[in-house]
């Protein structure tokens, strides 16, 4: 009984590490983010970063670098190329120690509306729902998604009464970094 006990636990932490180790590769890093670099063997190169509003990060040795968008892996390779000037052969870790950039905003007719930090990926129906619901006066046909991308911003409609109904729901999409939801 004990034998199985310690199998199933180890079977769930391997399943947890294999979801992090998928979802870490899906993440890109963004502004406001913490990241914890660790170069082995080189305690003057390991430190705690935050990414600056414009996307950037200053590490020593290789001096700013461009890291909004990058992937934990990207940035891990980045560095690597990098420091090779300097460090012979390095080995070298990066994570996420805390995520701040993952940031969607509600407004209109919703009973709290305003700015939430989300920490995985969340659907319309889920950020109304963190906004308290739609109010007493929201048009429940009328709610926009607005995203920007590439300079250009693109709307998506989002019809409360049909998703919630069970009908149309494409329109339930999943929101990305700096989603803006307008409830009319």
């Amino acid at each position: 009984m004990r034998y199985n006990k310690l199998i199933f636990v180890v079977g769930v932490f391997f399943l947890v590490a294999l979801v992090s180790a998928v979802h870490a590769g899906e993440y890109k890093i963004g502004p406001g983010d913490i990241l914890d670099i660790s170069v082995w063997k080189n305690p003057d190169l390991s430190k705690q970063v935050a990414v600056l509003p414009d996307g950037n990060i200053h590490f020593p040795l290789v001096k700013e670098l461009k890291v909004e968008g990058l992937s934990v892996e990207e940035l891990e390779d980045m560095l690597i190329g990098k420091l090779k000037k300097y460090v012979p052969e390095p080995d070298l870790f990066v994570s996420i120690v805390q995520v701040n950039s993952m940031l969607i905003y509600v407004i209109g007719k919703v009973n709290k509306p305003g700015r939430f930090a989300i920490s995985k990926n969340i659907d319309v129906l889920q950020a109304l729902a963190v906004a308290g619901g739609l109010n007493a006066f929201a048009k429940e046909k009328e709610i926009g998604i607005f995203r920007k991308a590439n300079g250009k911003t693109n709307h998506f409609n989002f019809n409360y009464e049909e998703v919630s109904e069970g009908n149309k729901l494409e329109q339930n999409i999943t929101l990305k970094r700096g989603d803006v939801i307008v409830v009319r």
